[in-house]
């Protein structure tokens, strides 16, 4: 394979197979269709225009194909954009597979099962570790594989369990700071807070929103599952309502997709981890994207900024 996307600068020259990752059609100016491609490798994606498209080339160029395209990396408004000078679908000679473009989580998929194991084995409250455990048991494969969003941060394959492998080391980090923290509602919230993307998103490939995704969300989706296990389990009380706080206000504001704001100190916490580690993936996607003493194209989900890479850092 030839070195990744993201890593060719501007001006140079690209001949290279890549995985359509979405496909949009548009109307230009002079009133021919084109059609937006996001493209990707393993190390990440670029955008680019197919002008003057036919019908034929809607399906042809649709998501999850791959294709051989050379063209020239430009900058377009700050971002890096693939000028397309050739393209065509890959052939079965061409022997490259799908599972060749695919980004996916830094650490195995062993690794991070076993820490979720751990982390709930480690809880004291057996309502609490029943329904954590009942639930990532029965959307254990799907959560394994799925990224945590369609853009923005951990948009990888298997970026969902990072998210949460990752939010969970630094809830044992805080909680261990503060003790008045009861570990097993944090724990539960991390696993728990964004398992509904399993049913709110299409799969690891070309992720879309599923009619459930769109009209339900991931929240109201998570919180009825929490319901629905309690029942299956027999379990009652408190701790049920309090799971599917944590869950109901995540995002800590109703601007940001949360229909209750944090009102247990835990849920307060777990809105802070949540977006703490999903900046920070954001941030070290922008960054890694650009040399020493350059600043990172525009981070839409960050206010629009960019980010300076000092000369000093490695």
């Amino acid at each position: 394979m030839s070195k990744g996307i993201i890593n060719y600068e501007v001006g140079e020259q690209v001949e290279i197979f890549l995985l359509i990752k979405s496909s949009i059609k548009g109307i230009a100016s002079n009133g021919k269709p084109f059609l937006s491609l996001v493209l990707q490798d393993q190390s990440g994606d670029i955008e680019a225009k197919l002008w003057d498209v036919s019908e034929g080339d809607e399906t042809r160029y649709g998501p999850e194909n791959i294709v051989k395209i050379s063209g020239d990396i430009h900058n377009y408004r700050g971002r890096n954009q693939l000028k397309i000078r050739q393209l065509r679908p890959a052939s079965a000679s061409d022997s490259v597979k799908l599972s060749d473009f695919l980004e996916t989580a830094p650490v195995s998929r062993d690794e991070m099962a076993s820490k979720l194991t751990q982390y709930i084995f480690d809880m004291k409250n057996p309502n609490i570790q029943r329904i954590t455990r009942h639930l990532l048991k029965k959307h254990q494969k799907e959560f394994m594989d799925y990224p945590a969003a369609t853009k923005n941060h951990h948009e990888f394959v298997s970026g969902l369990a990072y998210h949460v492998v990752s939010m969970l080391d630094l809830a044992k980090s805080i909680a261990g700071l503060y003790p008045s923290l009861d570990k097993d509602l944090l724990y539960a919230g991390v696993i728990l807070h964004d398992l509904g993307k399993v049913m709110e998103l299409s799969g690891p490939v070309s992720t879309t929103y599923t009619i459930e995704g769109n009209l339900l969300g991931h929240i109201t989706i998570m919180v009825n599952e929490i319901g629905k296990a309690a029942d299956e389990l027999g379990i009652g009380g408190e701790e049920v309502m309090v799971l599917q706080h944590l869950v109901l206000s995540h995002h800590g504001k109703a601007e940001w997709g949360s229909p209750k704001p944090p009102m247990i100190k835990e849920a307060e916490i777990l809105h802070y981890i949540d977006n703490l580690d999903a900046k920070m993936n954001m941030l070290d996607r922008a960054l890694s994207r650009v040399k020493p003493g350059e600043f990172s194209e525009r981070v839409f989900a960050l206010e629009n900024r960019s980010f300076y890479k000092p000369v000093f850092h490695k």
